[in-house]
């Protein structure tokens, strides 16, 4: 019998060790076609997600369930053969939310590895493996943590997800765009598109369970949930392209109502809390800590009709990115935090970014360019903190910077550091620049690396220093594309900015 590894286990979305297992999870009625997942990780727990769909395209958005509650048994163990089972336990997954799973757990050690998998209805599920947070007090244990954003369907196969999970992190931060909301054949990459989506539109509570149900049927992004603990937030396309507040990007009609739609499937979809805000903090012993943001909900609407332009209303000051309350939850956590790294997980792209090459400048008014005053309360707070780094999503490309007290003034003091994973698939193949890279450095000369390849981020948090590689693929039109790190960077303890390796 060949040896069972945890990556064989893992990756190939065995059930159990048995044969009967295996076999179980092969038959046509498995209702764990979706897979499974954990996320938020805690000293002491995590939560378990797994959602029950035996049709998962189901017209009616319940996945082929019946319209009453069904008994999912769950098992946590510290071994991947589950000799050693340390929790176990019964719930209902029920059907007024989507037949999902949400298991908030507690009582585990810190700093641990474990293994779960669940049974419903004689089948077994995959396993998945988690970690719990370390103690509250803990330096000296190293992080590794992958971040991603920005998966189209459509534009590509998601092998990115799958050499994330062959990297085996501690964390996953994914920073939006997991779904993307157009019908078939209205969002199309520049080399045209190689898969396509199941539907209309999402506009209706089914139609977005029935998306976020199409993309977890994908094995390489089951394969990424199942490797590790995740943390996620939404960005626009989990809901309407470029969305703010209660307004849609094109009037339409009850948008509230399509977003509460929207909202109710992802929580439905993914390993999140129930008590808690999307904008949450998730600590990593004193080593780190996440502030996770929500750029979408409380901002403002975009300035001058949104797009890429020259626009001085972009300065106003009663401009928001964040609402009020958040943005003090936030500031709130910079004061008090005790962590080597305080680590801001948010959307859209952070640093002043001049389009346009010469005296006219262009600035992409969905991201924190159009809401100046906003990100200038931001950057006056990192002058506190010991190591504020910037993590973003959403511009479909990597790109490292270097965040300064002053944008027009490129000698100003660099306060933090800025790193900006791109897409796993929006975009299709990309390319490793543009004919105009050379140029957009020059006149933004704080931003020290980019490339167009689809791919992810891997970082390392040790208390001395964050080392991020960013990886990319050869190409996401056809499936197995090999990752390489294209560059990596070093942020030093108390020496804000990249220093290339």
């Amino acid at each position: 019998m060949a040896t069972l590894t945890r990556r064989t286990l893992l990756l190939a979305g065995v059930a159990g060790v048995t044969a009967l297992s295996a076999a179980a999870s092969a038959r046509p009625t498995d209702p764990f076609t979706l897979g499974v997942a954990s996320g938020d990780p805690a000293p002491d727990g995590v939560v378990l997600w797994t959602r029950l769909a035996r049709e998962p395209l189901a017209e009616d958005g319940m996945g082929g369930m019946p319209a009453r509650p069904v008994e999912v048994q769950w098992q946590v163990a510290d071994d991947e053969r589950f000799t050693r089972i340390v929790q176990r336990g019964s719930t209902a997954a029920r059907p007024e939310e989507g037949h999902s799973v949400h298991l908030e757990l507690t009582g585990l050690e810190p700093g641990r590895e474990y293994f779960y998998r669940f049974k419903a209805l004689n089948h077994l599920s995959r396993t998945g493996r988690t970690r719990t947070a370390p103690p509250p007090n803990a330096l000296q244990v190293p992080l590794t943590m992958a971040f991603a954003s920005c998966a189209q369907y459509e534009h590509g196969y998601f092998t990115a997800y799958r050499r994330l999970a062959e990297d085996e992190p501690d964390l996953v931060l994914h920073l939006g765009d997991y779904t993307y909301e157009y019908e078939s054949g209205v969002h199309v990459a520049p080399q045209g598109n190689v898969r396509q989506v199941d539907g209309p539109t999402t506009v209706t509570l089914a139609g977005y369970r029935r998306r976020q149900a199409q993309y977890k049927t994908d094995p390489d992004l089951q394969a990424a949930h199942a490797a590790a603990p995740w943390a996620v937030v939404w960005d626009d396309h989990e809901i309407d392209n470029n969305w703010a507040g209660l307004l849609p990007d094109r009037p339409q009609r009850d948008f509230p109502a399509r977003r509460a739609a929207a909202i109710q499937a992802y929580y439905e979809n993914m390993p999140v809390r129930r008590s808690s805000r999307l904008y949450r903090r998730i600590g990593w012993g004193e080593l780190a800590t996440f502030h996770l943001l929500d750029t979408r909900q409380y901002r403002t609407d975009q300035a001058c009709g949104d797009g890429l332009q020259l626009c001085p209303e972009r300065f106003d000051a009663g401009r928001t990115m964040l609402g009020d309350e958040q943005r003090e939850w936030l500031f709130d956590g910079l004061r008090g935090s005790r962590a080597r790294w305080d680590v801001l997980g948010q959307q859209v792209f952070f640093s002043q970014y001049d389009y346009i090459p010469g005296e006219v400048d262009k600035f992409l008014l969905d991201a924190w360019d159009g809401y100046v005053a906003d990100r200038d309360r931001v950057v006056a707070r990192f002058a506190d903190v010991r190591n504020p780094v910037v993590l973003t999503g959403d511009v479909h490309a990597a790109w490292g910077a270097e965040v300064k007290q002053r944008w027009d003034d490129p000698s100003s003091p660099t306060l933090a550091t800025e790193l900006v994973t791109t897409s796993i698939t929006a975009g299709g193949d990309g390319s490793e620049e543009y004919a105009e890279t050379p140029s957009w450095l020059r006149e933004n000369p704080h931003v020290k690396y980019f490339n167009n390849r689809r791919g992810y981020t891997l970082t390392k948090f040790t208390p001395d220093e964050l080392r991020a590689d960013f990886r990319g693929l050869d190409h996401v039109s056809r499936p197995g594309s090999p990752v390489r790190t294209k560059a990596s960077f070093a942020v030093e303890d108390r020496v804000p900015g990249l220093h290339r390796l």
